[in-house]
C-alpha cells in the first residue's frame, strides 16, 4: 500500500520535453528548412522557365513575321511595287511627272509623321478652375465700358 499513498501525495507533473521529443522537434526543423529552400528553389527555376517559354514566343513570332517578309520579295510583282514606291523607279515605256511643291521643289510620295515631341501640346485646365472662375465672375462683374448701343445692325432705334 506504499505505494498508493506514494502516488497519492505526489504532485502532478508539467508536461516535460523528453530527449525523444527534443530530437523530433529538431529533425522536423531541419526538414521544415531543407523543403523550405528546395521549394523556394523550385518556384524560382519555374518563374524562369516562364519567362523563356514567353521569350521563345516572342522570338517565333518575329522569326514568322521575316520569313513572311522574305516571301513577300521572292514575288516580282511586290519587288516592282516597292521599286515604284520607294525609287521612283519606272517600267519602260512609261513617263513619270514629278509633282512641285509652291518652291518648285518635288513633293515626296508618302507622307511623313511628325515627331511627338515637337507637337505642339496644350495643357488643359481643370474644370474647377474653369467654374471657379465662373462664380468669381457673376459675383464682381466688370463695371460696363460704353453705354447702350444706340445702333442695331447699322438703324438707328426709334
Amino acid at each position: 500500500m506504499p505505494a498508493v499513498g506514494a502516488a497519492a501525495g505526489a504532485t502532478p507533473r508539467g508536461p516535460r520535453l523528453t530527449g525523444r521529443a527534443a530530437v523530433l522537434v529538431l529533425v522536423l526543423a531541419v526538414l521544415t528548412v531543407s523543403y523550405a529552400s528546395s521549394l523556394r528553389a523550385y518556384i524560382q527555376q519555374r518563374s524562369h522557365i516562364g519567362e523563356l517559354k514567353t521569350a521563345i514566343a516572342e522570338r517565333e513570332t518575329a522569326i514568322n513575321a521575316l520569313e513572311r517578309e522574305k516571301q513577300r520579295w521572292q514575288d516580282p510583282a511586290f519587288v516592282k511595287a516597292q521599286a515604284r514606291a520607294r525609287f521612283g523607279y519606272l517600267m519602260p515605256g512609261e513617263t513619270g511627272f514629278p509633282v512641285l511643291d509652291e518652291n518648285g521643289k518635288p513633293l515626296e510620295s508618302r507622307a511623313a509623321l511628325s515627331d511627338p515631341d515637337e507637337v505642339i501640346k496644350t495643357v488643359p485646365t481643370a474644370r474647377w478652375s474653369d467654374a471657379r472662375a465662373s462664380v468669381e465672375l457673376a459675383g464682381n462683374p466688370p463695371a460696363p465700358t460704353e453705354g447702350p448701343a444706340s445702333e442695331i445692325d447699322g438703324v438707328a432705334g426709334q
